[in-house]
């Protein structure tokens, strides 16, 4: 990972990671409507959602054609893309920006398919070290049920079809999932991740976050000026009468 750090930047990079099914995603999304309740700047951007590379990776995902490195390749593009647009920018402009997926998932997912670990970190050798990193925790075969029960197939790329370890897209998934289970365990020390326990309840889980969140970052340096009353409903009942009093 890159040394550099939003230390040169107003405002502040908050990133979550973790397997398909850790439920990261809805964490990440209480914690920006949570912030939005609060007044705080915030500004969200999730993994390879440019519009730079979004036909592109259609095309090569509909006819089988994206190879390892390839794949890799798109996905750096789409987080460049991203990164000059939205991400640095916005820390310029003093947000708080969060990121359903930063490098890491690159890191996990291109070493897993066998791309070369120097070669995808020097990738994303410019990226800035986010301020806090969440590690949505969970076993693999929690993480495999959630999928599996939710969707009545997989798409060839997502059970890691490509690589050819089994015709089965399932065990194939299961494979692919377990090497970037690995990885991602892996970088737990190095990248200093936060750990969250992702088997416990979701209120437990987001108290957890946003008690992290307000013990490192000082929120009231990041509000707007002024914002309407924003619904009850956007805080969990326990938080009310904290996060919601100065509104």
């Amino acid at each position: 990972m890159a040394s550099d750090s939003t230390d040169s930047y107003p405002g502040k990079l908050i990133a979550v990671e973790g397997l398909d099914g850790s439920g990261k995603s809805t964490q990440i999304y209480l914690v920006k409507r949570w912030l939005q309740s609060k007044r705080v700047k915030v500004f969200f951007t999730e993994w390879n959602s440019s519009a730079l590379v979004k036909a592109a990776t259609k095309r090569g995902k509909t006819e089988h054609t994206l190879r390892p490195t390839t794949f890799s390749l798109i996905h750096a593009t789409d987080f460049a893309d991203r990164y000059e647009r939205q991400i640095r920018p916005l820390l310029r402009a003093g947000y708080v920006v969060l990121c359903d997926r930063y490098v890491f998932t690159a890191y996990a997912r291109d070493r897993a398919r066998g791309v070369d670990a120097d070669w995808v970190a020097g990738l994303y050798d410019y990226a800035i070290k986010p301020d806090i990193t969440f590690y949505f925790r969970v076993p693999l075969e929690v993480s495999l049920n959630r999928i599996l029960s939710g969707r009545p197939e997989l798409g060839y790329f997502e059970a890691g079809l490509d690589m050819g370890w089994t015709f089965d897209p399932y065990e194939s998934f299961r494979i692919f999932q377990g090497k970037v289970f690995e990885v991602y365990e892996s970088l737990i020390e190095r990248e200093n991740f936060t750990v969250i326990d992702a088997e416990g309840a979701i209120p437990a889980q987001q108290k957890i976050v946003r008690k992290h969140i307000k013990n490192h970052i000082e929120l009231d340096g990041y509000k707007l000026p002024y914002m309407p009353r924003l619904p009850l409903e956007l805080a969990f009942d326990e938080d009310r009468v904290e996060d919601m009093a100065d509104l």
